[in-house]
């Protein structure tokens, strides 16, 4: 029933069923021996009511120039009018409504599967209405920046915010696609959409409800079905040529006979619903099935242009690595103990959640032992400024080396360490403690991927472009096997290269950061790891919620299967039509028995087309290759 509702909810829905009911009247009506005028009452209702608004769109897209492959069914239309075929006249604007809701219900049926990852979304908060700790529950909605929320043990976070009281835990993976569980305190930060842990927080909202990381993603399940697909002008494109061959053929066939049914039952035969179903039907169910792997579509097109992907570029930190950097060197200035500044470090560092914290408190845990203790006060991490706080008494900054600069009045080629692309500045009572320095390893699976994209999907070079400095962006091509690196560019830069990129094929620009935004969306697919809410909503055409090479891997997989299983059913389609239409032109087949035969072929069009969301194993298959080690590879830039 959930299917037929979805159906009828349209207008087009409505005027299908309407035309059914008008059909089955017609014929009812014939039986039971009415006259004429009264057995064609229901057609003439159908056909005015459902098939003039019909013709009408169609007509306003050809004088707009912009004719679609659903012409001939006007034709059809018109000419069944004219020869007063009215049961035929109906018969296609069944086929025409039917199709489009059809469409529009599939499309609902893939809106739903998006929706369901975002359910979690609360609709209550609970609002503190005074210093005794009496609250009052609002809708999410009315929440505004500097309301103070109670969030209780396993509710979903409201909003963005800062922690003012309460010492836990909140899980975040579901909006990082990491295993985060983040240590929260006073002072520190939390997401919308994170499930808080054991004990309750006291919160103050920096965002509304409608601005926060949680709505973002929201957003982006909203945009999904909006942007009308490359693969649907195809159809238009295909159906054009087709166009003209059936008017040939159905006036051929009126001029070798003197009949003019003989034109109209090769307009309704050669009705090209299969390109009208087919093809919208085979890019919903590939939404779909991408929705079901964690990934959302915001744009269809990307769907068909990805299939045809020759150039892969990659952003470096949090996409082809995991954004979970281990510290590989710690220089201290003579005056501090190194000890002492990784024990204040990682204490701070447990309170954050940039990629580096963690590579800190881990440090501090294998050098010190687990359980090194600090109290720690005010804290805050704002961006630009790094982490602040009071440890144990001691004013701590953890910041990066222009900063440091800025706030020590140490000249920043004077500050420890070689300048790196990873590294963090450690102030202590506002003087330079030290410099640490990180290196972050290539996700699980990540070389073989990369090996595999020739073989299995026809890209012919792969690049790596990072803001980070040549050596470490050169050690990770060598380990993933990328064809040619370029290193230090700034977000103009990468802009400039997947402009000069499109010229030689198409692109796919793989990024998870505000610096890739630009390059996201110049390239012809941009794809985003969801961990970046700026990007997610704005300059991906593709987000991958769950980031992993595989669910990459099964994104090709699903562009390629979508766009084999469309042209199938159009091409094999308009196949059976033109075996149609040479019956129609040697009056083998009648206006009404061409009807029937083309509503058998959208049969088998949209069977065919909805193959591609019945997938029953995983798509992705590179974990299965075999291939030699890469060879080392000169840096660009």
């Amino acid at each position: 029933m959930s299917r037929f509702r979805l159906f009828i909810q349209s207008r087009q829905g409505v005027i299908a069923v309407a035309s059914v009911l008008a059909i089955v009247a017609h014929l009812v009506l014939g039986w039971a021996g009415a006259g004429d005028t009264a057995r064609l009452i229901p057609l003439w209702a159908i056909v005015v009511i459902g098939g003039i608004p019909l013709v009408w769109e169609i007509v306003k897209d050809l004088i707009a120039r912009t004719p679609g492959a659903d012409l001939l069914a006007a034709i059809a239309i018109v000419t069944a009018v004219l020869l007063d075929e009215w049961l035929v006249a109906a018969i296609i604007v069944l086929m025409l409504s039917g199709g489009e809701a059809l469409e529009e219900a599939a499309t609902a049926r893939a809106a739903r599967v998006l929706e369901a990852l975002a359910k979690r979304a609360p609709t209550l908060a609970h609002r503190l209405v005074d210093d005794a700790g009496r609250t009052e529950d609002i809708p999410v909605e009315m929440i505004e920046p500097g309301d103070r929320l109670l969030v209780l043990p396993h509710e979903v976070c409201p909003v963005d915010g800062e922690v003012v009281s309460g010492h836990g835990s909140m899980d975040e993976s579901y909006l990082t696609g990491e295993p985060y569980v983040i240590t929260k305190s006073v002072g520190s930060s939390v997401l919308s959409g994170a499930i808080n842990g054991e004990d309750a927080l006291v919160i103050r909202a920096t965002k509304t409800a409608a601005d926060s990381r949680y709505a973002q993603i929201v957003g982006v399940l909203a945009e999904a079905e909006e942007n009308r697909p490359k693969m649907r002008r195809l159809a238009d494109r295909l159906g054009a040529w087709y166009t003209v061959l059936a008017l040939a053929m159905g006036i051929l066939g009126w001029v070798l006979s003197s009949d003019p049914e003989r034109f109209l039952s090769v307009m309704v035969i050669a009705t090209p619903c299969p390109l009208l179903i087919g093809v919208p039907v085979a890019i919903v169910g590939a939404i779909n099935l991408s929705a079901r792997q964690a990934i959302i579509v915001k744009d269809p097109g990307a769907l068909e242009r990805i299939s045809k992907t020759t150039t892969m570029m990659f952003d470096k930190t949090g996409t082809l690595t995991y954004g979970r950097p281990v510290v590989t060197r710690v220089d201290v200035e003579p005056s501090f103990e190194r000890s002492e500044v990784l024990r204040l470090a990682g204490a701070l560092e447990r309170y954050s959640r940039h990629p580096l914290a963690s590579a800190v408190v881990h440090a501090a845990e294998e050098e010190l032992g687990e359980d090194f203790a600090a109290n720690v006060e005010r804290l805050s991490e704002r961006s630009g400024e790094g982490l602040t706080g009071v440890v144990d008494g001691r004013e701590l900054r953890i910041t990066n080396r222009r900063k440091a600069a800025q706030l020590t009045g140490v000249d920043g080629d004077d500050i420890l360490g070689e300048k790196a692309g990873m590294e963090a500045v450690v102030i202590v009572d506002g003087r330079y403690a030290a410099t640490i320095q990180f290196r972050d390893e290539p996700r699980v699976g990540t070389a073989e991927f990369v090996r595999h994209l020739g073989p299995r999907h026809g890209v012919t070079k792969t690049m790596l472009v990072s803001g980070d400095r040549a050596s470490e962006v050169m050690y990770l091509a060598e380990t993933v096997g990328i064809d040619e690196v370029h290193a230090e560019m700034s977000p103009e830069d990468k802009l400039a290269l997947v402009y000069a990129e499109n010229e030689k094929g198409t692109t796919l620009f793989l990024g998870d950061g505000i610096n890739d935004a630009p390059a996201m969306t110049a390239a012809d697919v941009g794809v985003a790891f969801g961990q970046e809410s700026d990007v997610t909503s704005e300059a991906a055409a593709v987000v991958i919620l769950d980031s992993s090479m595989e669910r990459l891997d099964e994104l090709l997989h699903i562009g390629e299967r979508m766009r084999r299983i469309a042209l199938q059913s159009a091409v094999g389609g308009i196949f059976l039509s033109m075996i149609g239409m040479v019956l129609a032109v040697m009056g083998k087949l009648p206006p009404i028995y061409g009807a029937v035969a083309q509503e058998v072929i959208d049969v088998l069009a949209i069977l065919n087309a909805a193959r591609v969301a019945l997938v029953r194993k995983p798509l992705a298959d590179y974990h299965h290759f075999e291939l030699p080690e890469p060879e080392p590879v000169p840096v660009a830039g």
